[in-house]
């Protein structure tokens, strides 16, 4: 069944994917009521919840360089068992906050962990993964987690719905549960290669010397920035700027999580024989045209704009499923095998950075009428494009065909970039 649908044949990795499926369906329980969540346990106001969360957020961003270079000495699979560990103990933790500074604090030993997890991720994937199916695997997970998410906001409504302690209490719970679960499942994970130097010469120095993956760092974070877009513009944009009906809000986040979960092997399965590079070219133009769609979402009437902005969902959501799979692959094939971590750190630093700044700049610009944001959107398409056509030079994993098949048996690492 999978195999039509374009994804790898799970196989041996199957607790792996089970571990992935119920971390984000814990997730998925959390995300969307955590400021309820605190609100309905403790004392604190909005602004003092939300200041707790942001803070969290910021301390948590500088230290994923840090854990990557942890990957790298120790290797994934104890970070990633560590990160279940502590993201278990934060929420166990959460059952008893009342005050701030508990609040402030436990919320950083969640984000640490859910840092941890994701920079410790890409790196296992890659490593359960043949080379010419990371692709498929990085596609594959990513729609396991993004019906994961699913799930874990519908059960979300309902204990919101029930609007006492008891089912708040029962989600922190339920999520401590799924970490330890998770824990439980990805014991038997394969060791990941560990880094053979460990001074600056052999490790953060040889990746901030890499110009051409430094290159490809900044196209990952234009391209964070238009994935952001969907969770924190889409819903403002609907409903505050355009007045449309609460249920468009809905229905672009069922459009969008539908294609993803069942439709992302079938992308991935159409482009085998492209090149990479024209792949993110591609994913680019239908961020583009999805953008275009919701500027004429914004000068039309009601019935035609909530038309418009259903349409625009399903294009840019073809943005998505085009270039989320080929990015992963390229940035962790272009990696070497002992720095990965180092490597990947990186590129996860730039959705962190994406999701700090991105809210914000896009409330401002829709704050400055109803156009402002789509053309500076469009803008950074354009941008995309051009480091993407100069990535295809430079990084030679970039100008690969994707072949969806698994390549004979050799390294997997990076190949010599050319120079800038």
């Amino acid at each position: 069944m999978l195999e039509r649908l374009g994804f790898p044949a799970v196989g041996e990795h199957r607790r792996f994917v089970a571990a992935i499926a119920v971390d984000t369906v814990g997730g998925g329980l959390f995300m969307p009521v955590s400021i309820l969540y605190f609100l309905a346990l403790t004392d604190l106001s909005l602004v003092q919840v939300g200041a707790a969360i942001s803070v969290a957020s910021l301390i948590s961003l500088p230290v994923t360089p840090l854990l990557g270079s942890i990957v790298d000495r120790w290797g994934a699979r104890s970070i990633i068992l560590g990160a279940n560990l502590l993201q278990a103990a934060g929420f166990v933790a959460y059952l008893f906050t009342e005050s701030y500074w508990s609040v402030l604090g436990w919320t950083v030993v969640v984000s640490l962990g859910r840092a941890a997890f994701f920079a410790s991720y890409g790196n296992i994937v890659t490593s359960i993964s043949a080379p010419g199916e990371r692709e498929k695997w990085f596609g594959f997970l990513g729609a396991v987690r993004n019906i994961g998410y699913a799930v874990g906001g519908l059960l979300a409504g309902v204990a919101v719905s029930l609007d006492s302690v008891t089912a708040y209490q029962a989600i922190a719970v339920a999520n401590a549960v799924s970490f330890l679960v998770s824990f439980a499942l990805l014991l038997d994970l394969p060791r990941t290669p560990r880094a053979v130097h460990t001074d600056g010469a052999g490790g953060w120095g040889v990746v901030l010397r890499d110009r051409p993956y430094l290159v490809l760092w900044v196209l990952q974070l234009l391209f964070a920035c238009s994935m952001m877009v969907l969770n924190f513009a889409f819903p403002v944009y609907a409903v505050t700027v355009l007045g449309l009906p609460g249920w468009v809000t809905g229905a672009v986040f069922t459009i969008n999580t539908v294609m993803v979960g069942f439709g992302q092997g079938l992308v991935v399965r159409a482009i085998t024989g492209r090149i990479r590079w024209r792949v993110l070219v591609g994913a680019q133009a239908f961020f583009a045209a999805g953008y275009l769609v919701m500027l004429l979402a914004g000068r039309v009437g009601v019935l035609a704009g909530t038309v418009a902005m259903l349409a625009g969902a399903i294009v840019y959501s073809l943005g998505e499923l085009v270039g989320n799979p080929v990015h992963a692959a390229v940035a962790a094939e272009s990696a070497p095998d002992h720095l990965r971590g180092r490597y990947l750190s990186l590129i996860q630093l730039s959705w962190g950075i994406a999701g700090t700044i991105g809210p914000v700049a896009y409330l401002w610009l829709l704050d400055q009428g109803r156009s402002q944001l789509w053309w500076v959107m469009i803008g950074v398409t354009v941008a995309s494009t051009a480091l993407a056509m100069v990535v295809g030079r430079i990084l030679p994993r970039a100008g690969e065909p994707i072949t969806n098949q698994a390549e004979p048996a050799g390294p997997s690492g990076s190949l010599e970039h050319d120079p800038l």
